[in-house]
């Protein structure tokens, strides 16, 4: 009695060493996949909203905030993505350098994994239900209204010296060479327009931007204004010392436009196939990040004679799989082809019944890519 009692209680000291040794290094993996992830993120983030502020996009002075916010509309994604490396991560490295080896002998089995995995994994989905379910929406919409607010700003604000500006409120194009810091005065103006199949074209020495009763113009001094068709020679030429050129201004619109940025509430206060179709793509997030955290046990296990890369190859694989079939079904919900019960469970239920086969297969020890080769040899 005292033997079995010896036993047990030296194999839950056993597991309890294992739990904690397995939560320790998945969390320093995660942090360290997390930070690679988050750097590659800002990287492209940074090239891509500095390249629209360059072409005149968005404001140079929102390129820091734009940048937090598709960060934070991504969280969620770059979570999935963390969690499923990292424990791939983690195990495969055991089984590598045969400590998965020594733990299965001392009493741990495959099934045993899954509750410390779960437990370090739970903080993590929570995270990811939060990012997916509030903060993507909050993070497009707010950046839709800072691209809204700068696409329908007045047509002063659009000016930079030595580039040709196009006025998105009418057909204007202006170029000014040089530009007081505070757009006060402006030398070297270029204005084209046109109106009714005419050509406006005015060209200033100098220039000063005024207020009169409300609206904003630019007074240019000492220029020249061409009218006339294109193709035409009956160009007209004017002379003139002070000439005022109105600046256009409209008012922002800070309602979202996509279902990218309305609230998960609102998405069934107005039951469209597209918001049920956004709120699938949100609730298989989280299911996509259980689904992939089970899945990297069975997937972690090391063979000798394969690569050391193969593991993660077919993570990468898997993932960008199912992540683009859940993108398929969002398109198909959107256009009825499939119905919104089905769409939201469905394929994240077969995925599970293959993550269940997969698992079956390893605790029983059995290859899923040496049955059909075992099976053919001996038929011959």
């Amino acid at each position: 009695m005292r033997a079995l009692f010896r036993i047990s209680a030296s194999t839950k000291q056993n597991s309890m060493i294992f739990e904690r040794s397995l939560q320790r290094e998945l969390a320093y993996t995660t942090g360290a996949v997390f930070m690679v992830l988050l750097t590659i993120m800002l990287t492209t983030m940074m090239i891509r909203i500095v390249g629209f502020a360059a072409s005149g996009q968005v404001d140079p002075k929102d390129v820091v905030v734009l940048i937090g916010f598709t960060v934070i509309g991504y969280l969620a994604v770059m979570l999935i993505v963390t969690l499923f490396v990292s424990i791939l991560f983690v195990l495969t490295r055991w089984y590598r350098d045969s400590e998965m080896v020594v733990w299965l002998a001392s009493g741990v089995s495959q099934t045993q994994l899954i509750k410390p995995i779960a437990v370090f994994s739970t903080p993590i989905i929570i995270l990811i239900i939060f990012f997916a379910f509030v903060g993507w929406p909050w993070s497009n919409q707010q950046s839709k209204l800072i691209k809204a607010r700068f696409q329908q700003r007045d047509e002063m604000s659009l000016l930079a010296p030595g580039q040709f500006r196009e006025s998105p409120s009418s057909n204007r194009v202006f170029f000014i060479e040089k530009m007081a810091p505070d757009q006060s005065t402006v030398q070297n103006v270029f204005v084209t327009s046109t109106e009714n199949g005419k050509v406006n074209v005015i060209v200033s020495q100098t220039g000063h931007t005024e207020t009169r009763d409300g609206d904003k113009f630019i007074a240019l001094e000492n220029g020249r204004r061409y009218d006339g068709e294109p193709g035409q020679p009956n160009f007209r030429i004017t002379e003139f010392e002070r000439y005022g050129v109105k600046i256009m201004n409209h008012q922002v619109v800070n309602t979202p436009t996509t279902t990218t940025g309305i609230s998960t509430p609102r998405l069934f206060a107005t039951p469209t196939r597209e918001n049920f179709a956004e709120f699938a793509w949100r609730l298989g997030l989280p299911l996509i990040a259980i689904n992939l955290m089970l899945l990297a046990i069975p997937l972690s296990y090391q063979n000798p004679r394969r690569s050391r890369t193969i593991n993660l190859v077919m993570a990468v694989l898997i993932y960008l799989t199912y992540s683009n079939l859940l993108n398929v079904v969002q398109s198909w919900i959107e256009q009825g082809k499939l119905s919104f019960g089905v769409g939201l469970v469905g394929l994240h239920i077969a995925v599970a019944l293959i993550v269940a086969f997969i698992f079956w297969l390893r605790v029983r020890n059995r290859a899923l890519f040496t049955l059909s080769t075992f099976t053919r040899s001996k038929g011959a």
